[in-house]
Formats: C-alpha cells, structure tokens, sequence
C-alpha cells in the first residue's frame, strides 16, 4: 500500500478524488465547529436573539431601525439572560419605556445604553435586579423627569442624561446635585415654563431642598433588659416622609407627630447589641440618614464549648458573647492554666456580639489531658462550661506488647506444613479405598504385593 504524499490526489482514480475531497470537507466543518464552540464569545443559534438583534454570550446589540424593538429582547432561557452584562439599544422609534419586569432576568447585567430612541418613562423599580449596574446612558431621548429613587439601591458611576428634554423642576433638581461638575461636562440643559433652555448646574428653586434628619440621642448605652426612648425631627421641603429602618429583637413602638417621631424600645434584648437603628427623611429631591449603633451591656454567655481536635495546633473551640468583652480564664483539672507560647488563647473571628476562638496547644502530651473548664467574666457576671480532652496515652497505662513478627511468621509456618501433611494423608486414604476398582488402584496393589497380610489387616 502506498503512503499518501502530497498531490498524489491527482493521480488518483474520480472516486478517490471524491472520497479525498470529502474528507477534507469534513475536516474543515469539524475545525469550524471545534473553532466556535471553543472560542470564550460564542455567537447564539438565531432563534435565541431576536431578529432585530445581534447577540453574543455576554452582549446584546439593537441598533436597526427598520426592524425595531419596543421593549428589551427575551433570550430562551433565564441562564442565557443571567450571562449578559452589556446591552447596547439605539434608533428604536417605538421604545418608549423601562418597566418593572423589563430587565428583571438580566441579573450581571453591568453597562446599559438606551440613546436616540423615543424613551420618556423609567420605572422606579426599573433596575430592582440588575444591582451591579455602574454605566447608564440615556443620552437623546424624551425623558422630562427622572427620580432619584430609581438608583436608590444602586452604585452607579456614569449617567449620562444629555440630549432629554428635562423640565427645570424640583423633582429633577437631584439630578443636579447628584451629578455636580459632571452637569457641565455633559452641557446638561433643562427646559423652563417658558421654553427656553437652561444649564442645569444653575438651576435654584424654591422651596425645593434636600430633607435633614436628626436623631437623639447620638448614643445609647443601655443593660439588657432596660428601655430606652429615640427621638428623629426632619425638616425639609416638600414636606419629607419619616421612615425608621431596623431589625429588632426588643419590643418597641413608634409615635409620629408632624415631622417628629418617638421610638420607644422595651425590656432590652442582648441580641440587639450592635443592631443599627436608622431615621430616614425622604422627599423629590433625595434623602438624609441619621443613625446609631445599640450599645447593650450584658453580662458572659459561652454559647459553644467543643472537644479538642488536630489542626496545625491542636484546638479547643469555644464561642463567647457578653458587653463589655469578657475575660476569659482556663482551667486544668481545677488547676488554673498558665498560658504561654505552647498553651494560649486565640480569638480568630468577632461578630456583632460574640467572640469565636480556640484554646490553642502546641503538641501537647498525656501531661495535657483532663477536664478544661472556660470561665467568662465581666463586670455583669460569669459563665463557665467544661470539656473533656485527651491528647495521648500515659506511658504506663499501656497494653501488653504485641507479639514480634518473627514469632507470627514461625505460627504461620507450622500451620500451613500441618495443612499440607493433612491433605496427603487424606489424598492416600482415597487411593487406599477407590484403589481395586481404577488404574490408581492396580498401581496401589503392585507397590503394596510384598507387604505382609497381618501389617495390611492392621
């Protein structure tokens, strides 16, 4: 058989030829595949994007007048939207809002572009999902107004708004503060009563200013189990709602009158120890927080005492809670532990209102084992709980030597000969018995001729 060299095709007979070139056909189609579904931006079957569209793993583009959108496209499936985190619309005459539900799939969703289309409402709760949003660019559209409380929950680091005809009014006046400088690098203009076209950095209105909110006292520093009384004033205009934001184990109730508000929390729970207590003042042109962290004074509580176990170190875990922060001291068999660079308290982890650490051992012996008892105190109280711990054997409470190999070997020995002398001796009764009526038998009787009948009969 001859070896293929190149341009020995043409030598070859039609059906060869037609067998080569399919070959290399089918080659090509696998390199092809092999290139698209390798490459880290793969481009979508057709019936995923939308016709109007073109999209890739990560990006969807709309920018085709003729065939056009009114609404964000909907890919096949949730995961494929999950992946996307730019999408790029422009030149869509008939997409003229941004509704609750439009993006709520598009959850990366990172870089977003709606410019020259015909865009004139975006729902407060239009991004609600798409909480890593940083670029939004709404540049040339019919947007009069804008509420700050669409980015509320949002970290976004470019808006650009230029080219909207947006009214110069109060509920836009965010929009202004927000952006400061920025405004007039944009050349954000606003349209007055009368038509005409204003900078938006020199808008000033009246009675149109940011609320305030105050909180009394600053600081609360209470024992478990007592109350205590909050006061928030808020001032702006408009008028400014009052909201309080918690989470609150303790009872409490609120009062509001005008634009002052009484919380009043009962009977102090320790779990509340560093639980942010905020008031909250809100109207068109933005919000003010005012806040405080619950200082609640409550006496030790060991909440976990666990057996010892082998890490780099060994480690006796415990976790403490108490305010102030508890003083922590060990005990060995009643016996307080000396700490030092062998034996130490470690704290690996704080939250809130608890202290997560180890008793520390550096290889420790049979000199360590014993009943660890913690004990936790502060100015409040104590708490104490114990464990018990066992490193390694005393020297002297161990069990009778094992027997050597040698020993073992010579055991094994003596029972495998007397295996095999067993198996011989059953091996020749067999012979003996089945010996007159087989070959094996006449072959018995020749060897055992000479031997005497009275030694046979025995």
């Amino acid at each position: 058989m001859s070896a293929w060299r190149p341009g020995s095709a043409a030598l070859s007979s039609p059906g060869r030829v037609s067998g080569s070139w399919r070959c290399w056909w089918w080659w090509w189609w696998v390199v092809l595949i092999g290139v698209a579904v390798g490459s880290r931006d793969p481009w979508m079957s057709a019936e995923a994007c939308p016709p109007s569209c073109s999209c890739s793993s990560t990006r969807i583009s709309c920018v085709d007048p003729e065939r056009g959108i009114n609404a964000f496209p909907v890919l096949q499936s949730e995961a494929e939207m999950e992946n996307i985190t730019d999408i790029y619309i422009a030149n869509q005459s008939s997409f003229s809002s941004i509704n609750d539900k439009d993006l709520h799939y598009y959850k990366n969703l990172r870089n977003l572009t709606v410019t020259n289309s015909r865009l004139t409402y975006v729902s407060k709760l239009a991004f609600q999902n798409n909480l890593k949003l940083q670029y939004l660019n709404l540049k040339d559209n019919n947007l009069s107004s804008l509420s700050w409380r669409i980015f509320k929950h949002l970290n976004i680091s470019y808006l650009i708004l230029t080219g909207n005809p947006l009214h110069c009014s109060c509920e836009n006046m965010w929009i202004k503060l927000w952006l400061g400088e920025e405004a007039d690098t944009q050349e954000l203009r606003c349209i007055e009563d009368g038509g005409a076209r204003k900078l938006l950095s020199r808008l000033t209105l009246p009675n149109c200013e940011v609320p305030m909110a105050t909180l009394s006292p600053s600081k609360v520093v209470k024992m478990e189990g007592t109350q205590v009384e909050l006061s928030c004033t808020t001032s702006g205009v408009p008028s400014p709602e009052l909201i309080w934001n918690m989470a609150l184990v303790s009872n409490y109730e609120i009062l509001t009158s005008g634009q002052v508000s009484v919380l009043r929390l009962y009977n102090l729970s320790s779990l509340d120890h560093n639980s942010k207590i905020s008031c909250t003042a809100e109207n068109i042109v933005g919000e003010k927080e005012s806040s405080l962290l619950l200082d609640i004074l409550f006496p030790p509580k060991i909440t976990k005492l666990s057996d010892a176990i082998p890490d780099h170190h060994w480690c006796i875990p415990f976790s403490v809670s108490g305010n102030p922060e508890p003083h922590l001291q060990w005990f060995l068999d009643g016996e307080a532990v000396t700490e030092d660079v062998y034996i130490m308290t470690m704290i690996h982890d704080i939250t809130e209102r608890e202290y997560h650490g180890c008793l520390q051992l550096d290889s420790p012996t049979h000199l360590n084992n014993g009943r660890y008892t913690l004990l936790a105190k502060n100015q409040y109280g104590l708490d104490q709980k114990e464990v018990e711990a066992h490193f390694m054997r005393k020297p002297w409470n161990e069990g009778p030597p094992a027997d050597p190999p040698e020993d073992r070997v010579a055991v094994y020995v003596v029972v495998g000969i007397a295996a095999v002398a067993f198996t011989g001796f059953l091996l020749m009764l067999v012979i003996l018995k089945f010996g007159g009526n087989s070959k094996f038998g006449i072959k018995g009787c020749a060897l055992f001729h000479n031997i005497p009948v009275e030694l046979v009969s025995r």
